[in-house]
């Protein structure tokens, strides 16, 4: 009897032996491809053009449609999908290269033309897109020429980081309060749009939560500012965090409480490396963050019959012993190429406890520089280290970007799918 795309990941997450390997492509946010690279990969496949739907406007990645995810075997998709399905969900925009698409209607962008002095001899008209907040504010901006949104405004930099203000400052912030599908909806249509791709996919559904607790101290301080508080205002930063948990938690108990019996995987982030390392020691992860990861991580295991991955980029290899104390069942995206993260040796120390959603390609280099025959060996190697005795979900590492050659897309999908 066939086994289906949701059996073969969570077999995977159980480290159980498959025929075949599980694929993870725009799964979730960190998963998917660009926007601008999306249709050019289109067209190569021989597959008729299609509304390119931005969902997550900050890193410019389009929404992978149902006949590209059948062409590479693709086992897993985002709670999102089940949503914002009607025309009327969406606006038109155009991306940076020029290529018409649509984005949430409930985004707030607008064109913003201003002059800025590039050097203290001249000076140069340059435009931007913004997006505001709610309020009006502006969070976040694309210069001419850039291809995603950078944040613009810290709500915590000049200081008012008082307990009761964190849940508006959420609301103020880029990450936090700019919405992809499902969007702004309440609880009985999160529901509803839950159960109904539930019923029309056997494919592993991964449902966004987020929950960070490093970033969004780096999100609401900017990153400077909250490395020093950690550093030199524990009590300050304990006082900051334990109000955040708090309001992840009744997040989480709304959030699984809705759409729990539904997804398989909760997916909660907090970026804790470099290329070169972790970004904090493990002492101070310790401190800070184990304890409050383990109980937002075990509350999840509580609510619903899930498993809990960790998106976490950079070289984190000194803190993966403790993220799998906390209670991680999956890691991503597995970044080779930084310090620590060499695939066997990551494999062989912690294999038998944690699985690698990721890993299975570079980005940084091989992707997008490699010939496809390079692309396809690469993937091939990485895919023997990391599949056995299951614990392995191909993804490449992060995002596709937009100047990657959908040759070596193809390539990459084609190698994994012929590895048995």
């Amino acid at each position: 009897m066939a086994i289906t795309s949701r059996e073969l990941v969570l077999a995977a997450l159980e480290h159980r032996q498959t025929d075949r390997v599980p694929v993870d492509f725009s799964g979730h946010r960190s998963s998917g491809i660009a926007a601008i690279a999306y249709p050019k990969l289109r067209k190569y496949l021989g597959l008729p053009p299609k509304p390119i739907r931005v969902y997550d406007v900050i890193q410019q990645l389009a929404i992978v449609d149902e006949d590209v995810l059948e062409r590479f075997g693709v086992d897993t998709i985002e709670l999102g999908r089940g949503f914002a399905l009607d025309d009327k969900s969406w606006s038109p925009w155009t991306l940076p290269d020029g290529t018409e698409c649509f984005v949430p209607a409930w985004t707030r962008l607008e064109r913003d033309a201003r002059t800025s002095q590039r050097s203290a001899a001249s000076q140069s008209s340059k435009g931007r897109w913004v997006i505001r907040s709610e309020s009006g504010r502006v969070l976040a901006h694309m210069p001419d020429g850039a291809l995603y949104f950078e944040q613009t405004y810290f709500p915590f930099l000049d200081g008012g980081d008082e307990p009761e203000a964190i849940r508006d400052a959420l609301a103020e912030s880029m990450w936090t309060a700019i919405a992809s599908p499902p969007g702004p909806i309440d609880n009985r249509a999160l529901s509803e749009g839950a159960s109904r791709l539930r019923k029309n996919t056997d494919r592993a559904i991964i449902g966004l939560f987020g929950g960070n607790l490093f970033e969004i101290g780096q999100f609401l301080y900017r990153n400077d500012r909250f490395m020093m508080l950690l550093a030199s205002e524990p009590q300050r930063a304990h006082r900051f965090l334990d109000k955040l948990v708090e309001i992840h938690l009744a997040n989480l108990e709304r959030f699984l409480g809705t759409v729990g019996e539904y997804i398989d995987i909760i997916l909660f982030g907090d970026d804790l490396g470099m290329q070169t390392g972790p970004m904090i020691s493990p002492r101070m992860y310790c401190e800070f963050f184990k304890p409050r990861h383990k109980l937002l991580w075990n509350r999840a295991k509580e609510l619903a019959d899930i498993k809990v991955m960790l998106h976490c980029c950079g070289g984190v290899r000194e803190l993966l012993g403790d993220l799998i104390e906390a209670g991680v069942d999956a890691i991503n995206p597995v970044q080779i190429s930084c310090s620590g993260m060499n695939a066997a040796e990551l494999k062989a120390e912690f294999g038998s406890e944690l699985t690698f959603w990721g890993g299975g390609c570079d980005t940084r280099d091989v992707l997008p520089n490699g010939t496809p025959e390079q692309v396809a060996e690469h993937v091939k190697q990485q895919v023997e280290i990391l599949r056995a005795e299951g614990g392995f979900v191909f993804q490449q590492v992060h995002n596709i970007l937009s100047n990657v050659p959908p040759e070596n897309i193809v390539s990459m999908f084609d190698a994994v799918n012929a590895a048995h």
